[in-house]
């Protein structure tokens, strides 16, 4: 997405090759207009199609402002546990803000989709939405690797990212919105990805977004 100014960026942000954005209040406002932010009707949709059960333990990678991650938390209920990670720490400060006005206990921390912070076998589900994108294909790579350690055996990975729009009107608007050079990554090469790192039963397709389409694929294994 274009940068737009904003106070300088927090010193102690983790170094990754994938892009950052750092404007967390300013797109925290974008994500309420287009239907991201908490229980609006593009992250129920996600959570929806993530087919969260209470008392799931959820992460929410490149969470972002937190929208998607609160969302998660109330599809849970109390026996479940939703944490959201992200590179940039302006965006986790405005998540905390937002779980604190919400009540809402989740655990929000700065973090690098190639570097979790998690013990292996720890989550039912793993989610992202509008994150791997900016992401180069051998980060991308590293990153689902990951994902499937953490995730317990069983466990899924739902992936809800930008599609090429066919429509040259769209794709006008897509582009202005996030950048020409991250059309160029095509969420139907996921799939593949997916595979080489060893997940079963992946699937993709279309969403009710216009601009959406979604990759799931599961670790082998038993459900938990």
């Amino acid at each position: 997405m274009h940068r737009l100014h904003n106070k300088p960026r927090i010193k102690n942000a983790p170094q990754t090759t994938g892009t950052t954005i750092h404007w967390g209040s300013q797109y925290d406002i974008l994500s309420g207009l287009l239907g991201l932010g908490s229980n609006g009707p593009n992250s129920r949709m996600v959570i929806e199609l993530a087919n969260l059960k209470p008392g799931d333990r959820v992460l929410d990678v490149g969470c972002g402002t937190g929208g998607l991650t609160l969302t998660a938390r109330s599809y849970t209920g109390p026996s479940g546990k939703v944490y959201g990670i992200d590179a940039a720490p302006e965006m986790i400060e405005v998540a905390k803000r937002k779980a604190s006005r919400s009540g809402l206990e989740v655990v929000f921390d700065v973090g690098l989709i190639e570097e979790l912070a998690f013990p292996d076998a720890t989550f039912d589900v793993v989610i992202s939405r509008l994150a791997i994108h900016h992401l180069p294909d051998d980060l991308k790579r590293r990153g689902f690797a990951e994902i499937l350690r953490v995730l317990k055996p069983g466990g899924s990975l739902l992936i809800a990212d930008f599609k090429p729009p066919t429509n040259p009107v769209l794709h006008h608007i897509t582009s202005a919105l996030i950048g020409n050079h991250m059309m160029q990554t095509n969420v139907w090469s996921i799939p593949p990805m997916l595979a080489s790192a060893g997940y079963v039963e992946i699937a993709s397709g279309p969403t009710r977004s216009t601009f959406l389409a979604f990759v799931s694929g599961r670790r082998p294994g038993l459900s938990a």
